[in-house]
């Protein structure tokens, strides 16, 4: 056993951390874009007065780093190389974005709207999966340049976990001698919908509330009659994109269909596993930075002429944090590697439950670190000048998305007492 990270990716985190310097940290720091960062970043990424959306000068500058990201080989990295990417591998993306985490807060990796560098673009596997040849010629490089955006509608004001219990109906319909269908329904927490150009509908086609077969995925465009979005709901993290969108008589072509009809679950699902490990890299990297700053912090302070350090108040609770983010970080990455080496049907059956381990755990382990942080910083912690409330109110949302902690818990149950995955009995 060899725990070593590959002397190629120990190159490629050199080669990212030199990029940053030579252009992402620039740009941070001209026009004051460090308002961005600092204690008043949530006024400066806010349009308060416009719904809570981001304001348009941070969506710019997000947008201007991932151009220069692009055009130096890096935003497209996880991407195959048939799309501009490198082929990143698991391991690699969540040693990347572990370490891009752990340096804080900046440009190269903002969270609060999924921004890096090296970029997540799972729609463009979507399409290369389920996508015909002409939704493919349509959309894939209009994804890759940003001419397109695609929010996600899967959840639903009623339904959140119970995804299949849905109440958002699609059913056939011709217009206009086309045929096609009518979608009536309501979608919540549909991210990014304020700039997207479509948004991906999962609607019931046939079955009964709560079957797995009979959901398809239709791409419909943000601007076809009876869409509308209904109210930008305010979150723990601002800004907020996350809106409640109504669908009401709303049509489209046969050729919106992604995938299969009634089989559209499987899209929803496509990407899970890799999110998650990708999720909980970065919650890491966050927690990791957290204690570390708490224990550079309190050798620097002096209450009563002597170190903070000297404290096992302080000692014993970020012992149990670094002792945590080392074993955590072992798992992820031997997760992460394990997943490179079976196609990706076989990550549900045989090692879902291990990326639900580091998931679940990492979102928490960073939300108890930036806690102690504040804690050890005392009064400053609390306040906007030090990171450790951004980290906090960014991170606390993993606890819900991507799968809820509980639901995480449930997919080890259920591999543990064998009720799913590859010992199903």
């Amino acid at each position: 056993m060899n725990f070593d990270l590959p002397a190629d990716l120990v190159a490629y985190l050199a080669e990212l951390d030199a990029f940053i310097e030579r252009e992402i940290v620039p740009l941070q720091q001209q026009d004051d874009n460090q308002r961005f960062f600092d204690h008043r970043r949530e006024w400066a990424r806010t349009d308060f007065e416009n719904g809570g959306l981001p304001r348009h000068e941070w969506e710019a500058l997000l947008g201007e780093a991932r151009r220069r990201a692009d055009r130096a080989g890096h935003l497209r990295f996880a991407l195959p190389k048939a799309y501009g990417g490198q082929d990143g591998s698991n391991l690699w993306m969540a040693v990347i974005r572990d370490h891009f985490a752990a340096k804080g807060l900046g440009l190269h990796n903002d969270l609060q709207n999924e921004h890096s560098i090296v970029a997540n673009n799972p729609f463009v596997l979507i399409l290369r999966d389920f996508g015909t040849a002409a939704q493919q010629q349509e959309f894939t490089q209009g994804m890759l340049d940003e001419r397109f955006k695609i929010a996600f509608g899967l959840t639903e004001p009623n339904h959140g976990s119970d995804a299949t219990h849905m109440e958002t109906r699609a059913v056939r319909e011709t217009r206009g001698g086309r045929a096609g269908f009518r979608i009536d329904g309501e979608k919540m927490w549909t991210t990014g919908m304020h700039i997207a150009t479509h948004c991906l509908v999962f609607a019931r086609t046939s079955g009964a509330d709560g079957a797995a077969k009979g959901i398809s995925a239709l791409l419909v465009p943000s601007k076809t009659e009876g869409v509308k979005v209904e109210e930008y709901l305010w979150t723990f993290n601002m800004p907020t994109d996350h809106p409640r969108v109504s669908f009401a008589n709303v049509w489209v072509p046969e050729d919106a269909l992604l995938g299969p009809l009634d089989g559209g679950l499987a899209i929803a699902q496509h990407f899970v596993h890799e999110n998650r490990i990708r999720q909980a890299a970065s919650s890491l990297g966050a927690a990791d930075y957290c204690v570390r700053e708490s224990v550079r912090y309190a050798r620097e302070r002096k209450p009563f002429g002597e170190e903070l350090a000297r404290n096992q108040g302080i000692q014993f609770p970020l012992v149990e944090l670094a002792t945590q983010v080392e074993m955590l970080r072992l798992l992820i990455r031997k997760t992460a590697w394990q997943m490179d080496q079976m196609p990706k049907p076989e990550v549900e059956k045989r090692l879902s439950d291990k990326v639900s381990m580091c998931n679940y755990w990492a979102n928490r382990l960073v939300c108890e670190a930036a806690d102690r942080a504040m804690q050890v910083h005392g009064g400053m912690g609390y306040s906007r000048h030090k990171p450790f409330e951004h980290i906090y109110r960014h991170h606390r949302r993993y606890r819900i998305t991507e799968g809820s902690e509980e639901i995480q818990m449930r997919k080890v149950a259920g591999h543990l007492f064998g009720y799913m995955g590859a010992g199903k009995h």
